[in-house]
C-alpha cells in the first residue's frame, strides 16, 4: 500500500473538526458501540440523540485513533449536509449537555479559542530556529489530537503570540533583585542555583530572581508586590541577558543550558499553569530522594534517563496566608538535555516526531526519509528498548510511576537518525507508589505528600496511558502512514519487548492483563473539559488493545519472533 503521511498541512477548520472527532469517538461514540466504517467513511451515531456523522478516512488504526480527510458531515434525511467546524462544535456541545446533565457555558468559547490558536500558528512567519531541537518544542501547531481545546488560551494571538512557541518565539527574561529575606528557596543541587545567579550580577544583600515577562505583567498590580518595589525591597532591573526559548509547554523556557519552569496565570487547554507551593517543594523533594533510582536506571538502561528538578526560587511576600506571589513568581529549575545528552546525539521533541502532519525537520518522515519498512522497523524496534524497559522497571521494581507522554519525552537521535537516547522531563507527573515510600511520604507535610503519591492502579492506568496510547500509538501510526501495512508488525515488536521485561521479571498480574490485550485506559479529556475538572480528576476509558496475544506464551520465554494476529488478536474497528 502507497503511503498515506498528507502532502500538505491542514485547515484550522479541518483541524479542530477532526480532533472533535477523535473524542466522540473515544469518548462518547466508541464506548456505546454507536460507530461503523463504511465506503471509506467513519460514521458516528451520537448516543442522546440520535445525530448521525461522518467523515472521510484516510487510514484505519488498530487502536481506533484514525486518520480523517476532509469536512464532517451530518446526515439529513437521504442525504448529507457538510458541517462547518462551529456547527460541529454545536453539535457536539448539545450532545454533552444531554449525555451528562451538565451545562458548559465556555465550552464553545474555548473550541473557537483553540482554533484562533490554530489559525494564528499557521499564519505565523517563524523565524529560523536556533537549533534543530528547539524547532522541534515549537513545531507543535496543532496540538494534542485528542483534546478538545489544545491551543486555548487566555486572550487572543496578539495577547501571547511574542511568548508562543509555534509562533517562534523566544525573549529575554524580566530580572528582579530581590532581598536575601524575601527569597524563598531550596536546592538538592550547588550548580541549580548557581545557575540562576550566574544570570546577572545584583546588588549586595539581594538575590536574582528572573520572571516569566508575561506572567509579571500580569502580577505586576499586586499590591504587596508594588509595596516591596516602593520600599526598594525588589528591584527591577529590566529584561536583559540571552534570550530563552518557550517550550512545547508555552511555560517552560529554555536558555544557558537550562529549563526553566514558571508560572503562568494563563489559562492554557484545561487550567491556569502555574507552580502551586506543593509542586516547588515537591519538584526539590523528589529530585533528591529519587536520585539513587534514577541513577539505578541510567546506569541498567543506557540510553534512558529523567531531567531533574534540582532548585525552585521565588518570593517569601505574603506567605502563609497568601500565597499568589510564591506560587505566581515561583521558578523551577530543571536540567536541560545537555547534561544528560552523548557527544553527537541531537534530542527532539517526541511529540513533533509523532505529529500526524510533518511540522519540522525532526518528524518521522524526515528521519526516516527514504526508508523501507524494513529499515522504520528496525528504527521503531531500537525505540522501544530506549523507551519501555526502564519505565516498566520504574513502576514494578522501584513503585515509581513516570509519565513518559509525548510532551514530556525527547527522542535524541544520531546523526543518521536512528533512537540513541530517551529522556523524560516534568517532576510534576512523576508520581510514588506509597508500598515502596511509605517511610518518604509519611515525613512529607500532607499538602506535598498527597500530590506526590498515586495508588497502584491510579499509577498503572497513567503509565498505560502516557506510555501506550499516548505515545507509542501515536508514533506508531506516524510510522504506520509511512508504510500502512507496517501497524501490526509494529504492535507485535512492542508486545515482544514486553514480554522480554515480563520473562526476566515475573511478569506481574498488570502487565500479563496488558499482554493478554486488556482494553488500554486512554484520558478522557473531552469529559474532563466538559466537566470543568482537574487534570488530576481526569477519568480513563477504555479503548481498543493492539496488544492482544501474539502467542500462547505471553510471559514465558523472551525469545522467539512475534506472530501476526490470529483471528482473535486486535480489532480493526473504529468502536
Amino acid at each position: 500500500m502507497s503511503t498515506t503521511v498528507p502532502t500538505g498541512l491542514p485547515t484550522a477548520d479541518h483541524v479542530v473538526a477532526h480532533t472533535l472527532l477523535n473524542c466522540l469517538l473515544r469518548e462518547v461514540c466508541g464506548p456505546e458501540h454507536s460507530t461503523a466504517v463504511t465506503d471509506g467513511q467513519l460514521l458516528l451515531r451520537l448516543p442522546a440523540h440520535g445525530t448521525v456523522l461522518r467523515v472521510a478516512l484516510r487510514r484505519m488504526s488498530l487502536t481506533g485513533a484514525h486518520r480523517f480527510a476532509g469536512p464532517a458531515w451530518r446526515q439529513q434525511g437521504d442525504g448529507w449536509t457538510e458541517l462547518g467546524w462551529r456547527q460541529l462544535a454545536e453539535e457536539v456541545h448539545a450532545e454533552l449537555t444531554a449525555r451528562t446533565g451538565v451545562a458548559n457555558d465556555e465550552f464553545l468559547a474555548q473550541l473557537a479559542s483553540s482554533h484562533e490558536g490554530v489559525a494564528a500558528a499557521l499564519d505565523a512567519q517563524r523565524p529560523a530556529p536556533g537549533s534543530r531541537y528547539l524547532e522541534s518544542e515549537q513545531a507543535l501547531v496543532f496540538g494534542h489530537r485528542f483534546h478538545p481545546t489544545p491551543k486555548a488560551r487566555t486572550g487572543g494571538p496578539d495577547a501571547w503570540s511574542a511568548y508562543a512557541p509555534e509562533a517562534g518565539a523566544a525573549f529575554p527574561l524580566r530580572h528582579l533583585a530581590v532581598r536575601s529575606r524575601l527569597v524563598a528557596e531550596e536546592s538538592a543541587e550547588p550548580w541549580a542555583a548557581a545557575a540562576l545567579d550566574r544570570l546577572r550580577p545584583v546588588p549586595e544583600g539581594h538575590r536574582l530572581l528572573p520572571a516569566h515577562p508575561w506572567q509579571y505583567e500580569l502580577l505586576s498590580g499586586h499590591p504587596l508586590l508594588r509595596a516591596a518595589l516602593a520600599a526598594g525591597d525588589i528591584l527591577d532591573l529590566g529584561t536583559a541577558g540571552a534570550p530563552f526559548t518557550p517550550t512545547a509547554s508555552v511555560r517552560t523556557l529554555h536558555g544557558e543550558g537550562m529549563f526553566l519552569k514558571f508560572s503562568l496565570n494563563v489559562r492554557i487547554t484545561n487550567c491556569l499553569r502555574k507552580n502551586a507551593s506543593y509542586e516547588l517543594t515537591g519538584a526539590v523533594t523528589l529530585t533528591r530522594a529519587l536520585a539513587p533510582v534514577l541513577d539505578k536506571l541510567a546506569a541498567r538502561f543506557p540510553g534512558h534517563g529523567v531531567l531533574r528538578e534540582p532548585a525552585y526560587r521565588s518570593l517569601a511576600l505574603g506567605m502563609p496566608g497568601d500565597p499568589a506571589l510564591l506560587e505566581g513568581l515561583g521558578v523551577i529549575v530543571r536540567e536541560g538535555p545537555e547534561r544528560r545528552l552523548p557527544t553527537g546525539v541531537t534530542p527532539l521533541l517526541a511529540a513533533a516526531v509523532a505529529d500526524e502532519y510533518p511540522t519540522s525537520s525532526g518528524h518521522i518522515t524526515r528521519l526516516l526519509e527514504g526508508a523501507g519498512p524494513g529499515a522504520a522497523l528496525e528504527w521503531w524496534s531500537a525505540y522501544l528498548r530506549l523507551l519501555v524497559p526502564p519505565v516498566m522497571a520504574a513502576y514494578f521494581e522501584h513503585g515509581v510511576v513516570l509519565e513518559p507522554h509525548l510532551q514530556n519525552a525527547l527522542i535524541g537521535v544520531d546523526g543518521d537518525g536512528r533512537p540513541a537516547q530517551a529522556l523524560f522531563r516534568d517532576m510534576e507527573g512523576t508520581k510514588l507508589l506509597p508500598g515502596h515510600h511509605a517511610t518518604l511520604l509519611a515525613s512529607l507535610p500532607a499538602e506535598v505528600a498527597g500530590p506526590m503519591a498515586y495508588d497502584e492502579r491510579r499509577g498503572w492506568d497513567r503509565v498505560v496511558y502516557c506510555l501506550f496510547v499516548n505515545h507509542l500509538a501515536e508514533l506508531a501510526a506516524a510510522l504506520a502512514d509511512l508504510h500502512p501495512d507496517l501497524e501490526p508488525a509494529l504492535w507485535a515488536r512492542v508486545h515482544a519487548t514486553l514480554r522480554e521485561y515480563g520473562a526476566e521479571h515475573g511478569c506481574p498480574p498488570r502487565l500479563r492483563a496488558l499482554l493478554d490485550g486488556a482494553p488500554l485506559p486512554a484520558k478522557a479529556n473531552l469529559l474532563t473539559r466538559w466537566r470543568r475538572q482537574a487534570d488530576r480528576s481526569s477519568g480513563y476509558v477504555g479503548v481498543p488493545s493492539p496488544l492482544a496475544p501474539w502467542s500462547d506464551e505471553s510471559c514465558i520465554s523472551p525469545g522467539g519472533d512475534a506472530r501476526t494476529p490470529t483471528k482473535s488478536g486486535p480489532r480493526a474497528d473504529p468502536a
